[in-house]
């Protein structure tokens, strides 16, 4: 069973940073894709960014330039730093791996809160 645990979440002001981390259970090069995505109250969610197993990166274009994907493969995680973070930012953040052709995994979410 893959778990993935999410952390780094909190409360910032308008302009400040914050990194999530998502910790698998497993090793990541079980995955062929691990991302991030994120949902607010009564809206779909979605894709912030995601990197394959070969280190490509994909990122929503409203969010190049202030977010950063990452992987430590030693540690079996995946990194989302986040920078000059906005009050649109606010939202709760899942990790997701991807085992193709359809086997999509979730963390529990991890809350961030941008205040203006």
């Amino acid at each position: 069973q893959v778990q993935l645990v999410e952390s780094g979440g909190g409360l910032v002001q308008a302009g400040e940073s914050l990194r999530l981390s998502c910790v698998a259970s497993g090793s990541i090069f079980t995955f062929n894709a691990m991302g991030w995505y994120r949902q607010v109250p009564g809206k779909q969610r979605e894709l912030v960014a995601s990197v394959t197993i070969g280190g490509s990166t994909t990122y929503a274009d409203s969010l190049k330039g202030r977010f950063t994907i990452s992987r430590d493969n030693a540690k079996n995680t995946v990194f989302l730093q986040m920078n000059s973070l906005k009050p649109e930012d606010t939202a709760v953040y899942y990790c997701n791996a991807f085992i193709y052709p359809r086997n999509s995994y979730w963390g529990q979410g991890t809350q961030v809160t941008v205040s203006s």
